[in-house]
């Protein structure tokens, strides 16, 4: 399977992502770049994205690049530091990359922009490869 093909398996089962609005701009080996509108519904009671928000985002775009290569991986760690407040109607693109791959762990990077390309937050995972492949 292509690394779009296993997106779309992957997307096919993924409610969460749907409910995010997320949507794919890039696939590629060790590397997914999703996109998403933040609406009202997504904010905290001080009228900002709530941290899971971009969280969420990024853990998505994690989980489609690790999965990228074609084995069947799951995420074992993950922590995120929040830069700058999101808000209702900013456009977000989180930017996974693949940082290492060994046979059975993989580390990744996500960059989480705003529409101005102001970096909003930083998503650190670790993901455990299982030997099944899509």
């Amino acid at each position: 399977m292509t690394p779009a093909d296993i997106v779309a398996e992957m997307m096919s089962h993924d409610q969460y992502s749907h409910w995010l609005g997320a949507e794919v701009s890039r696939i590629e080996l060790g590397l997914c770049d999703l996109l998403m509108t933040v609406r009202p519904e997504m904010c905290n009671g001080m009228k900002i994205a709530h941290g899971g928000i971009s969280y969420s985002l990024a853990d998505s775009a994690f989980a489609f690049a690790c999965n990228s290569h074609g084995r069947l991986a799951v995420s074992i760690e993950s922590s995120i530091s929040h830069f700058q407040a999101v808000q209702i109607g900013d456009e977000l693109r989180a930017q996974a990359r693949e940082v290492h791959r060994s046979h059975k762990t993989g580390r990744y990077e996500v960059h989480v922009y705003n529409q101005e390309e102001d970096l909003v937050a930083l998503f650190l995972g670790t993901c455990y490869i299982r030997s099944s492949e899509w």
